[in-house]
This record gives C-alpha cells, sequence and structure tokens, in this order.
C-alpha cells in the first residue's frame, strides 16, 4: 500500500510540473480509504499565524447543461462571485439552504440568473427545484491559495512564499463530513513540498448516484 501510495504521488508530481514551474508550491495526492485515486478534493492552505495576502476574488462559473451543474464541485475565495447559465433547453429554479450562502433563483432561462456574491466561508449545497437529482457543491475558504484535484487525484497549490503552513483537504461526500489537515513546511524554490491526503468516503445513496 505504502509503495502505491508514493507511485501516485510521483504521478502528481509529474503531472503537475508540465507547467511553468512556480517559486513556491505544493503538491497534493488525494485517495480514498482503500487508496485508489480520488477526484473533486478541495485543497486548501493558510499561512501558520494567520497572515494572508490580499487578492481579489475571482468571478466563477457553474452552468446548468444537460440537467447537471458543472463542475459538481467548486472552491472560491470569500467575495467571489458566482454566475450560473443555464444552457439547458428547459427552465431550472436553483436554491441552496446552506448556511454559508443562503438564495432562491426563480425559473429561468439562459443568462438571467442574478450573480451571488459568495462573502461567508463555508460549504454550500445547490439543488434544483425542479429537477432534484441536480446537485453541486461550493467550497467557500477564506485563502487565495487552493486547488481541486483532477481524476488522478492530483492538485498543486502555488504559493506566494516559503513557510509553515496549514494544508487542509476536503471531499463532499467524506465520511462523518470531516476535513482532513496536515501541517506542512514549504522551502522557497522550483521543487515543490508534497502532501498525500487519504479521505474514507461514506457509501452513496441511489439518489447521489444518480446525481454524479
Amino acid at each position: 500500500m505504502y509503495r502505491s501510495i508514493v507511485r501516485s504521488l510521483a504521478f502528481a508530481v509529474l503531472s503537475c510540473l508540465h507547467t511553468l514551474a512556480a517559486a513556491t508550491s505544493i503538491v497534493v495526492q488525494t485517495l480514498d480509504g482503500e487508496g485508489k485515486l480520488l477526484g473533486d478534493v478541495v485543497v486548501y492552505a493558510e499561512a501558520e499565524g494567520g497572515a494572508s495576502v490580499a487578492r481579489s476574488p475571482a468571478t466563477v462559473q457553474i452552468e446548468q447543461k444537460g440537467l447537471k451543474f458543472i463542475p459538481l464541485v467548486s472552491v472560491v475565495q470569500t467575495g467571489a462571485t458566482i454566475v450560473f447559465p443555464n444552457n439547458d433547453k428547459v427552465r431550472h429554479h436553483i436554491y441552496s439552504f446552506s448556511p454559508a450562502h443562503k438564495f432562491d433563483q426563480k425559473l429561468y432561462s439562459g443568462q438571467a440568473a442574478a450573480p451571488q456574491v459568495f462573502d461567508k466561508a463555508g460549504t454550500v449545497v445547490l439543488g434544483c427545484n425542479i429537477h432534484d437529482k441536480m446537485v453541486a457543491y461550493v467550497k467557500v475558504v477564506d485563502t487565495p491559495f487552493f486547488a481541486r484535484s483532477d481524476s488522478n487525484g492530483a492538485a498543486r497549490i502555488e504559493l506566494p512564499a516559503g513557510g509553515r503552513y496549514l494544508l487542509r483537504a476536503w471531499h463532499y461526500n467524506a465520511a462523518g463530513g470531516v476535513t482532513a489537515e496536515q501541517t506542512l513546511n514549504v522551502k522557497a524554490g522550483d521543487t515543490p513540498a508534497t502532501a498525500v491526503f487519504k479521505l474514507p468516503l461514506k457509501a452513496l445513496s441511489s439518489s447521489d448516484s444518480a446525481a454524479l
């Protein structure tokens, strides 16, 4: 099992290094409880001591297509704006009851939905009042240093400087809703720091499976 994790981490490093080398970064490998590669894991880093770097949140898009939200999982910085274009031929009524951001967008098509500002950290679950199987997840974090793992369980976080960071990993189906964390010493330079997260998952219900 250990060798398998090491090989997976090596693959994650290589897959991330195809982009231009950053001055400082963390390459993360995410696995499920059985050691299989796990995508759609949100990983984010915060400098120890709470030091933050000012950065304007980006505007993000979550579209509706094929009676699904795309992407299934998004991660944004606190204060980010999300737009919800409806690219289906039917109208949708999207909403969230999550404490981090509650909203109710009545039936619409095309680009008619009002942009939403996500100004509170937390997890936001999106649904459609017309199509019950539609679901998506937005993780809102108080740091600009984040990423989402790809289908190979690989993610890379670019950092402004070396130092000691608290690294967290979240998956919408993690057993017990747990957010895993570890502390990492990151050295400045072209060679990224590495981390592995193994996240046991809860069993998917039939409705969850259908939504995916």
